[in-house]
């Protein structure tokens, strides 16, 4: 992607999380399998829509992201998802979303 277009897909992800009903952010992140089964619907709709695993791991990086600016975690999992993002390097926070999106494959 190029820098202009990723910044544009950055910002439409931010937005569409931002625009998420608190009790539907609730519902996603009170369990970590509820986050599961939210992000592998995510996943097959992006690979529906013709999206590589490069894509889908780019996306799940910027929801990352966000949640780990701007969520608390809920539980374990997610604390301990939460934990390993913020002593990762881009790189291996980069590695890690493509773990997620193969958990949820």
């Amino acid at each position: 992607m190029s820098n202009s277009v990723e910044t544009n897909h950055s910002a439409k992800v931010e937005g569409a999380i931002n625009s998420m009903s608190e009790e539907k952010k609730e519902d996603i992140l009170s369990s970590f399998e509820g986050f599961k089964s939210y992000l592998g619907n995510k996943v097959s709709k992006g690979e529906k829509l013709g999206m590589n695993e490069e894509q889908l791991a780019k996306t799940a990086q910027k929801v990352a992201d966000y949640l780990a600016k701007h969520e608390e975690p809920r539980n374990r999992e997610e604390n301990l998802l939460h934990e390993l993002w913020k002593v990762g390097d881009k790189e291996q926070q980069h590695h890690l979303a493509h773990m997620l999106v193969r958990l949820v494959q």
